[in-house]
């Protein structure tokens, strides 16, 4: 095993990298700030003015949670790799010389829910959208009740 040095050195590069560079923001005043970027598949530069509060709202979204660090995808997690994960398994275990062994978990089987008023078991009879997911449904209105005759 070596030190891991080549490997701290290439992480490096990802785990340190902030979401804006110094040397992109063109300029910036009290209302805008102007930075230069690229397009993905493009060595077009650009640039772009956005109102102070909306490059801030738009920075402060690279910012991690205190604990987390930034890696991008690498190596077999990469969106570009294709290799099935069971022959990336099967080469781990050629190189390592050990076989993986996937953990058996058992899954409890949840109590049945009871009706609070009787006790008796409830069973599934199906799903209800919660109202904000339904679709509008053209309703009919209500019939009319006679109005009571006067006196």
């Amino acid at each position: 095993m070596g030190s891991g040095e080549a490997t701290l050195k290439y992480l490096a590069r990802y785990v340190f990298k902030v979401a804006i560079s110094d040397s992109r923001i063109v300029r910036f005043d009290d209302t805008e700030v102007v930075f230069r970027y690229r397009k993905v598949h493009s060595n077009r530069v650009r640039t772009m003015a956005l109102p102070v509060f909306e490059f801030i709202h738009r920075f402060l979204q690279h910012v991690l949670p205190t604990g987390f660090m930034k890696v991008r995808y690498y190596g077999f997690v990469s969106p570009s790799f294709a290799m099935p994960l069971e022959e990336i398994k099967a080469r781990v275990e050629m190189a390592q010389g050990f076989a993986l062994q996937v953990p058996a978990t058992q899954i409890e089987a949840r109590p049945a829910l009871c009706c609070r008023l009787c006790g008796g078991r409830l069973r599934y009879q199906r799903a209800i959208a919660p109202l904000r997911a339904r679709l509008p449904i053209a309703q009919e209105s209500p019939p009319m009740m006679p109005s009571p005759a006067p006196a």
